[in-house]
């Protein structure tokens, strides 16, 4: 018989069974229940947060706005530079006559009151000068008196000798009838003719001398030249003299002091320079595009680097006409401003002088000084 054949889902009993496979079940999730309170919780926090957003966005395109219009006030209605410098009038002070300098009770970068002595030139020779004026002057009237003593002698020999003349005159009128009559002879009448016409050269002589004595005088009216002349020569003498000594002429500081006791003073050479302390002023360099918001008059204010937290006040006294032009065009004499930069064409700057009002004597002002100042458009 033929061998039958396995069937192929037997398992030889040689091969072991394969051990079941264990599979677990996994349960359905657990469904939730839908909480209808917290979405609507969710909903109106995304809400919030939108409009939120929206809000601040919104202050920040306001924020941008305010600020670009303040920017544009703070450079165009009130303009400001920190290219600005404390100035003041520095004033040479010189002799007005030569002489070594023999006193000089000053120091440098003190400060003088008016009147106080800066130094003294040797007053000797001076002195001598007045005292010749003095005695010319002395002499002067001596000779005036002389002078009008000789006119009124001139005079009175005018007078004898007039009247001599009006007496000849007379005897020769009374003589000459008698002439036809053969009383007198016709040289009796010659002679009397002769002493008369001598008569009249002597009072005209007389009376030049009674001129050239009054010319001598030299009397204008109420004036007498010769003792005006004396009297000028001893002024001008006793200015010299004063002129030794030199004052200060207003309130001020010394500065730059390079000389001392010995030194030769001549006439017209500055000696030494003063700071006037009577008006101190900054000079506050604008673009040209910001000088038609700044009048004269207007008000300003001024910050110094030297006190930073000390506010000053002043007042614009003019804007600059001119600046010097270093393009062929040279003019001396003019504020010259440099440029910052040289390859971009930038705006000029023009000086604007701002006359500082206030003064306190614990935040001296000092030339040269560092300022920032601020221009408001209030008159």
């Amino acid at each position: 018989m033929p061998k039958q054949q396995k069937a192929p889902d037997e398992t030889p009993a040689e091969y072991p069974a394969p051990a079941p496979v264990r599979r677990e079940v996994v349960p359905p999730a657990t469904t939730q229940p839908f909480d209808l309170q917290k979405a609507e919780e969710s909903r109106h926090d995304t809400m919030v947060l939108r409009v939120t957003g929206r809000v601040i966005g919104a202050l920040i395109v306001v924020a941008a706005i305010a600020l670009s219009i303040y920017v544009t006030r703070l450079y165009y209605v009130f303009p400001r530079t920190d290219d600005a410098y404390v100035r003041a009038n520095v004033v040479g002070i010189a002799a007005h006559v030569s002489g070594p300098i023999v006193q000089m009770p000053i120091e440098d970068n003190q400060h003088v009151k008016p009147g106080q002595l800066l130094f003294v030139v040797d007053p000797r020779p001076y002195q001598s000068a007045v005292d010749r004026a003095e005695a010319s002057l002395a002499l002067t009237n001596l000779q005036i008196k002389a002078l009008k003593d000789a006119i009124r002698a001139a005079t009175s020999r005018k007078a004898q000798l007039e009247a001599e003349l009006a007496y000849d005159k007379q005897y020769l009128d009374r003589i000459e009838p008698l002439l036809k009559r053969h009383f007198v002879t016709a040289n009796d009448v010659f002679n009397a003719r002769s002493r008369m016409e001598a008569d009249q050269a002597a009072v005209a002589a007389a009376q030049s001398d009674v001129s050239k004595a009054e010319n001598d005088l030299g009397q204008y009216g109420d004036i007498n030249a010769r003792r005006k002349g004396a009297e000028a020569a001893l002024y001008d003498a006793k200015l010299n003299l004063e002129y030794c000594y030199v004052r200060t002429p207003f309130d001020a500081y010394v500065t730059n002091l390079n000389i001392a006791v010995g030194q030769y003073a001549n006439e017209g050479r500055e000696v030494l320079s003063l700071v006037d302390n009577r008006k101190w002023y900054v000079l506050a360099n604008f673009r040209e595009n910001f000088l038609g918001h700044i009048r004269p008059g207007m008000s300003a204010e001024v910050y110094l680097l030297s006190y930073p937290n000390r506010r000053f006040r002043g007042r614009v006294q003019g804007v600059g006409w001119a600046l010097y032009q270093n393009n062929g065009a040279t003019i001396q004499g003019l504020p010259q401003i440099e440029e910052t930069l040289n390859w971009v064409r930038l705006s000029q700057r023009f000086p604007v002088r701002v006359i500082l009002e206030e003064s306190d004597p614990a935040f001296p002002f000092r030339m040269g000084a560092t300022a920032v100042v601020t221009i408001h458009g209030d008159q």
